[in-house]
């Protein structure tokens, strides 16, 4: 184990070996170690923390000991340490389900800092850039995505991804937090050199005119980033995977009354239309759905029925009611699974998204099927 003034050699940029072998040697340090384990215990503490500055925004304090730690310790303790302070987080204050996918957004975090901030000349760019990247790269596109994950499994509610508000609050937020960054900072460099552990930076942090003009840029970089990444992931998403129970029979319903309009040999009564995919793109007023065509099995159907009215009575959990709503109200995957159900046909339809009027209507048939 090393001990006393802890020796590194310092680096322009992380891409080299000899870079990521001095950041694995320090989990062999018993100093940085306690140091972890100091910072980590910190950080748990202080997550809840913060201050309102206006509505839905505030000043959080967690990211503070995440950078001073990275930048003492580097990406492979800081790591680790992000990993147990995600879990520590949780079970010392629980809120809502554990969902194993946000300990990734905890790592990047405390990794990016690492790599801005550790064995290398710490400057106000330097403390500007590696802000911004969490919070672009992580807070908005990493914990986005995860958070429509979370809410479709554990969530009544739909989560609304790419919510401008809370995008602005990250990048509106960056200059108040580089700025709480420089001014700790400014202070810790040479409290921590007295410790024994030396940044390569200068106790005289401060803005300057360059620093203000490279946080505008990042600010507007940030916002074209996300607008686009908003856009793309608009106009390539289903909007039918955020349908709720009710949304998804009205909607199958009002499909399957096309459907069976467009095709007269097929009754209502004995089709079913499921939504398979709903696209549309940013600026159009159309909203274009794939469909699946199913015949009831009425035969099938009856046995299922009486089955379900069997497990009612019994009291069986879970026992649910099986109706030709049942059927109805399925998302592609269930109605491919359900045997009452035979697909027929496939069709393209095409609305006008503010009235719900009819534009176009394309069904195709497996022959024999509609005659």
């Amino acid at each position: 184990m090393r001990s006393g003034t802890i020796q590194r050699k310092y680096f322009k940029t992380p891409f080299s070996s000899e870079y990521w072998r001095q950041a694995c040697s320090e989990l062999k340090d018993t100093r940085v170690l306690v140091f972890a384990a100091l910072m980590l215990a910190l950080r748990v503490v202080m997550k809840p923390l913060r201050i309102p500055v206006a509505a839905d925004v505030n000043i959080t304090f967690g990211f503070i000991v995440n950078a001073l730690g990275a930048a003492v310790y580097g990406p492979v303790v800081a790591g680790f340490s992000a990993a147990v302070s995600d879990v520590l987080g949780y079970l010392i204050a629980p809120n809502g389900v554990y969902y194993v996918p946000f300990i990734l957004t905890e790592i990047a975090g405390s990794v990016i800092f690492a790599l801005f901030l550790y064995s290398t000349d710490i400057t106000p760019i330097r403390l500007i850039l590696a802000k911004f990247c969490v919070n672009l790269f992580v807070n908005i596109l990493m914990t986005e995505p995860i958070m429509v994950q979370y809410y479709k499994l554990y969530m009544t509610s739909v989560y609304q991804p790419f919510m401008w508000i809370r995008i602005v609050k990250n990048l509106v937020m960056l200059p108040i937090e580089s700025v709480i960054l420089m001014i700790v900072f400014r202070a810790a460099i040479p409290a921590l050199s007295k410790a024994g552990f030396k940044l390569a930076g200068k106790a005289t942090l401060e803005y300057t005119k360059k620093h203000i003009a490279l946080l505008v840029v990042l600010f507007v970089v940030g916002a074209g980033a996300v607008a686009g990444y908003a856009i793309y992931d608009y106009n390539n998403k289903s909007f039918s995977a955020s349908y709720t129970a009710q949304e998804r029979l009205e909607k199958n319903l009002k499909m399957n009354g096309w459907v069976t309009e467009a095709v007269p040999e097929l009754k209502a009564e004995d089709t079913v239309t499921i939504i398979e995919s709903a696209r549309s793109r940013v600026g159009s007023e159309i909203m274009t759905y794939e469909l699946a065509i199913y015949r009831i099995n009425r035969e099938r159907f009856g046995e299922k029925q009486a089955e379900a009215e069997a497990d009612i009575a019994a009291g069986k959990e879970g026992a649910k009611p099986y109706t030709e709503d049942t059927l109805n109200g399925y998302s592609k995957s269930k109605a491919a699974k359900d045997d009452a159900l035979v697909r027929i046909g496939s069709g393209i339809a095409a609305e006008n998204k503010k009235t719900g009027a009819k534009i176009d209507i394309s069904v195709e048939l497996t022959p024999g099927e509609g005659q």
